[in-house]
């Protein structure tokens, strides 16, 4: 070891390095090849380490360097994620070991060889894995092999685990009302509208939303582009006191941490069971404090959803953990099969809810209806509301102007957004290749040409929908536009732009030729 480097016992003593390396989730580490640390005997099959100064522990992944500018023989380099989380100053001496396997790695082994594991079991993997003592590789692990199978009994306790790993927030209301849609449509922004229809009545509804993963825009995203979203916790209580609700990045409160840890690793292995959906969800909603919850199931060829059975076995299972903790969910089918609304992109997704909100007549029609019936389904919960008049409320409140107000309230009360609120002026259409009505529009496929236009992280990227399922269009008239900051993005999208719209000779609903 170098001279100046100090031992505790026979432990070795670096001195901390931070440096500028994103390692993403995974919390990594760098040593000097040159560092008597590294005795062979000791680090031999082991790729993690355990860092160590006084009670604070952190595990983190070995990588080694020969490049001692980026390491000095003392010193250990903490990656950006690694230096955060163990929150010691550089310099700090810092005691490294071998890191033994976490033990609740055995019941993801018993898991992935079909044996139905405990809820203590369950509890422990979610604690290690929220405390980033997981590394990718186990994480996928216990995600495929819970893909398996998952018992009702796993299920629950999954839940339970998930939301008591964070924050858990009580509210003063006896009714706290929350809606959520299970994605997959492009421009479906419907949760800024009926938040502020909601909250406008007088009932508590404190919404958290998560950003994109593989969408172009999630709904924090797109309230980004009015607000600040990244609230803590006491800023949000604040937020609902004063307006009855808000519009947050659920992120940054803390909500079910272990769920977007799990998120990350399940989308690239293109892993989205109905349990595993589910104990998504409902965990989040746990920890929210939400009493009565509406969910959105859109169905359609090219929706998470693709016919009436898979939605009415996943409306069954959320109806079974709402019962178990005691949450009224209402579920919930909605139409599908083509994006809501005229945007799809932060910043275009934003105009369409404030064109609604201000009764604009050039509003998105689709849009402002389904907001409208989804604030009504949540008004009902109102006991001093009359049955079945929850929708003619909702109307009153969005064309008296309250909702706009309350809108208007919830921004204020969150603080100006601090994100480009331009929409892009690179563009370039796509236009329709034949005379006809159209019958059918890929929502995957317009969901991945907006992010290769550059959305979520360019927020006023993305498409501009001209025609909907329906609509008769003529050969060279244009179905869309492409919106972008960069000219390389753009290229990119034009050159990957295949229309994703279906256009034939018939109409889709009627049946009827078109002429």
């Amino acid at each position: 070891m170098a001279d100046d480097t100090k031992r505790n016992g026979s432990r070795p003593l670096l001195k901390a390095r931070r440096i500028s390396l994103d390692t993403g989730r995974e919390n990594v580490v760098v040593i000097s090849r040159h560092s008597s640390a590294l005795r062979p005997d000791v680090f031999r099959g082991f790729s993690r380490v355990e860092l160590r100064v006084g009670t604070r522990i952190l595990l983190a992944t070995l990588l080694i360097t020969d490049d001692d500018a980026l390491v000095g023989p003392d010193e250990i380099g903490l990656s950006e994620p690694a230096f955060r989380r163990f929150a010691q100053p550089v310099d700090s001496l810092i005691t490294v070991r071998p890191a033994a396997s976490p033990a609740s790695l055995d019941a993801v082994r018993a898991k992935i060889q079909g044996r139905t594991l405990k809820p203590t079991e369950i509890e422990a993997i979610i604690d290690d894995l929220t405390h980033y003592r997981y590394s990718d590789m186990e994480i996928a692990a216990f995600l495929i092999g819970s893909a398996s199978f998952m018992t009702s009994g796993e299920l629950l306790a999954l839940v339970q685990a998930m939301a008591r790993a964070g924050t858990q927030l009580i509210w003063p209301s006896p009714i706290v009302v929350d809606k959520h849609c299970i994605g997959s449509i492009p421009g479906n922004r419907s949760s800024m509208l009926v938040v502020p229809i909601v909250a406008a009545h007088g009932l508590t509804i404190p919404k958290t939303s998560s950003r994109a993963i593989t969408s172009p825009a999630g709904t924090a995203d797109t309230m980004e582009v009015l607000a600040r979203v990244d609230v803590s916790v006491e800023e949000m209580k604040e937020v609902v006191a004063a307006c009855h609700g808000c519009l947050v990045w659920g992120g940054h409160v803390n909500l079910s941490p272990a769920d977007d840890i799990l998120i990350s690793v399940e989308r690239p292995l293109s892993l989205d069971t109905s349990e595993q959906m589910v104990a998504s969800i409902m965990s989040k909603k746990l920890a929210a404090g939400s009493t009565h919850l509406l969910i959105d199931l859109p169905v359609g060829p090219t929706a998470k959803l693709a016919n009436a059975n898979e939605a009415m076995r996943l409306r069954k299972l959320f109806e079974f953990v709402g019962d178990h903790f005691g949450i009224a969910v209402e579920v919930i089918t909605t139409d599908g099969r083509q994006p809501i609304g005229n945007g799809i992109g932060p910043v275009l997704e934003a105009g369409d809810v404030m064109s609604v909100l201000t009764n604009d007549a050039t509003a998105p029609a689709d849009l402002r209806e389904k907001s409208l019936r989804l604030a009504a389904h949540l008004l009902e919960y109102d006991p001093q509301l009359r049955g079945g008049s929850g929708y003619a409320r909702a109307r009153e409140l969005l064309d008296s102007g309250a909702a706009l107000k309350k809108m208007q309230d919830i921004i204020d009360a969150q603080g100006p957004s601090s994100c480009r609120n331009d929409v892009g002026k690179l563009t370039f259409d796509i236009a329709a290749t034949a005379d006809g009505t159209i019958s059918e529009i890929n929502c995957l496929q317009l969901n991945r040409l907006a992010r290769t236009a550059g959305a979520p992280l360019d927020k006023g990227a993305g498409i501009r929908l001209f025609s909907k399922v329906g609509d008769r269009v003529e050969r060279g008239q244009p179905l869309y536009r492409i919106h972008a900051y960069d000219q390389s993005e753009l290229d990119l999208a034009a050159a990957r732009a295949n229309s994703g719209y279906t256009i034939g000779t018939r109409h889709p609903v009627t049946g009827e030729t078109a002429l």
